[in-house]
């Protein structure tokens, strides 16, 4: 009998899909690895990619506090308008910026704490990548585990093979 090759037990691989990068050039993906500001993560240790929306909490508080602080003192007369106005606009602005947020994009690893990195931009071109990676993830783990499947079923034929092997030679005892 002819020995099994591992090949031959190997389910078909798919043809590789192009790398996907962000806009902003921090984030690529492939189908093996997804970098990260130069940090390289392998999709077998990622058990998905989450993103979002995330406002800067501080900022809203220190611009509603200065515009509602520079607001009461020109009501009651303790300023007047021109620093009035300089001081709402202030906290108007320190108010947009911190409803300007960032982009949340959650790395949670199979076993150990997620990792988070802020970036910035729309959500939804964030989103889009955050769902290639988690498609291209499942994807990785489904090989991954067909290739396993594939070691053990050609190390299990290879055992029968000897054991039949075995048993079909001649015994030279006295």
């Amino acid at each position: 009998m002819e020995p099994f090759s591992y090949a031959s037990f190997l389910p078909p691989t798919p043809p590789p899909r192009p790398p996907v990068r962000s806009a902003d050039g921090r984030v690529e993906l492939t189908d093996d690895v997804l970098t990260v500001e130069g940090n390289a993560f392998s999709l077998l240790e990622l058990e998905s990619v989450s993103v979002q929306s995330v406002r800067w909490l501080l900022w809203l508080m220190l611009g509603a506090l200065v515009l509602g602080g520079f607001t009461l003192a020109f009501l009651q007369n303790w300023i007047r308008t021109p620093t009035a106005m300089v001081g709402m606009a202030a906290g108007a602005l320190l108010l947009a910026w911190g409803n300007r947020g960032a982009t949340r994009f959650g790395l949670h690893r199979l076993g150990r704490e997620t990792a988070f990195y802020a970036f910035s931009g729309e959500l939804s071109q964030w989103q889009k990548l955050a769902a290639d990676a988690n498609q291209r993830i499942q994807q990785r783990h489904q090989r991954a585990a067909a290739e396993a499947m594939a070691l053990l079923t050609w190390q299990q034929a290879q055992e029968q093979a000897a054991a039949e092997s075995a048993t079909d030679a001649p015994s030279t005892g006295t």
